[in-house]
């Protein structure tokens, strides 16, 4: 997806704050529907008896058949994809779209079309509303649809539906590992830190000022409703630092390395409430909550997802050629790269890593990269795909040791 952001003018906004209105009523009356039909009641429609219906509703009401038919046929066949995906395991079952939150339309076909107006600016079409400027930051790519969306901080956006070409590997042999973290978002097994850009100190300051203002607020006043406005906009700077530095990060590593280790890490389970139920609540869950919170906000999820987008994962049967390899997780920050001793013990602290059986000392993030990196090069070795290593611990399967004396053993009866 290529996006860019849109201009609309005054007059514009009202047209397709509409069409948004009308795709999320279609998309919703597609859930309730599905969710209706059971077995024991009988088999959901299909998409043809859906357009029927559809057919049918805007004939009966005059505000849903003053909007686009193309756009809200094309909230049904999005419905319809979406439940092919829930099928097919990739992605969980639709849910409600509410307002404020899910706001967005797609434009398919002959109606999907774009004008250039100079080198800054371009033009979008969107039906009933005319056509949408937006600022061209980088070249629009070929494209078959586009969805235009509006975020929570009242910004238009418009998403171009095209396969993004991947970025060919240097071909110098050069291998690394990512290890992810809440005090250093992405460590390197070269030492270089990769910090995540968040909120600055004040921004901050005036994010948590603003909640509490926004908890005292009376509810439905248009003081809070300006008070989630601001709020909004600080979210959304906040995720904006965090995409441009995970597109410009993973960039950067698939263009550096031929091989890139990341831990094999389930982000959504590992964000998971720990507030449990009434039955069985949970233990720590403000401590959890803001783990979670943490995680989220150095994008681990995100750095992954684009790093095997740019480079490709790494299968060996399906994409040999995937260059980012999922390492388990499991010992990595307890395994010394050095000589492969696991023990608890010897992660002293979040910082220092301190082999018990070598005395091997190194930076804990570090030391769990380089144990990502050399899995990375066993996967593939024992896969068929030779890999030129450079730098980094041992490639055999760490076995534990004795831990090393201090003092010379003594030998009795000498």
């Amino acid at each position: 997806m290529s996006r860019y952001r849109l201009y609309p003018e005054t007059e514009q906004v009202a047209g397709m704050e509409e069409h948004c209105g009308h795709a999320r009523f279609v998309w919703n009356l597609a859930v309730e529907q599905q969710s209706w039909w059971t077995p024991h009641r009988g088999k959901a429609p299909n998409h043809l008896e859906r357009c029927r219906q559809l057919t049918e509703a805007r004939a009966a009401f005059d505000w849903l058949r003053d909007g686009s038919q193309t756009v809200q046929q094309q909230a049904l066949r999005d419905f319809d994809q979406a439940m092919k995906n829930s099928f097919g395991g990739s992605h969980r079952r639709p849910t409600w779209r509410r307002r404020g939150q899910s706001e967005g339309f797609q434009i398919v076909g002959k109606m999907a079309r774009v004008e250039k107006l100079n080198g800054k600016w371009s033009q979008v079409w969107v039906p009933k509303v005319g056509w949408v400027r937006f600022r061209v930051s980088r070249p629009v790519p070929d494209f078959a649809s586009y969805r235009i969306t509006k975020d929570t901080s009242g910004r238009w956006h418009a998403a171009f539906a095209a396969v993004p070409e991947p970025i060919p590997a240097p071909g110098t042999g050069e291998i690394t590992g990512v290890d992810r973290g809440v005090a250093i978002s992405a460590q390197r097994a070269d030492g270089e830190p990769l910090h995540c850009p968040g909120l600055t100190p004040k921004e901050t300051e005036r994010l948590v000022r603003l909640q509490r203002r926004l908890a005292k607020a009376k509810r439905g006043s248009n003081h809070r409703a300006r008070l989630k406005g601001q709020i909004a906009k600080l979210r959304a700077r906040e995720k904006d630092r965090r995409k441009d530095w995970a597109e410009k990060t993973s960039t950067d590593l698939a263009r550096q390395f031929d091989v890139i280790g990341v831990e094999d890490l389930k982000v959504r389970g590992m964000t998971k409430s720990a507030r449990g139920t009434l039955v069985e609540p949970g233990t720590n869950v403000r401590q959890k909550a803001g783990l979670n919170r943490e995680i989220l906000r150095n994008g681990w999820g995100l750095l992954r997802s684009r790093l095997e987008d740019k480079a490709g994962l790494y299968d060996k049967k399906n994409n040999p050629a995937g260059r980012v390899v999922p390492v388990p997780a499991a010992y990595t920050s307890q395994r010394c790269s050095a000589c492969g001793h696991v023990a608890s013990e010897s992660r002293e602290s979040q910082a220092v890593f301190r082999c018990v059986a070598c005395a091997f000392v190194c930076n804990a993030d570090v030391n769990a990269a380089r144990n990502i990196m050399n899995a990375a090069v066993q996967i593939r070795t024992a896969d068929g795909h030779a890999v030129a290593a450079r730098g980094g611990g041992p490639l055999g399967q760490p076995v534990n040791r004795e831990p090393q004396r201090k003092t010379p053993p003594v030998l009795v009866g000498v």
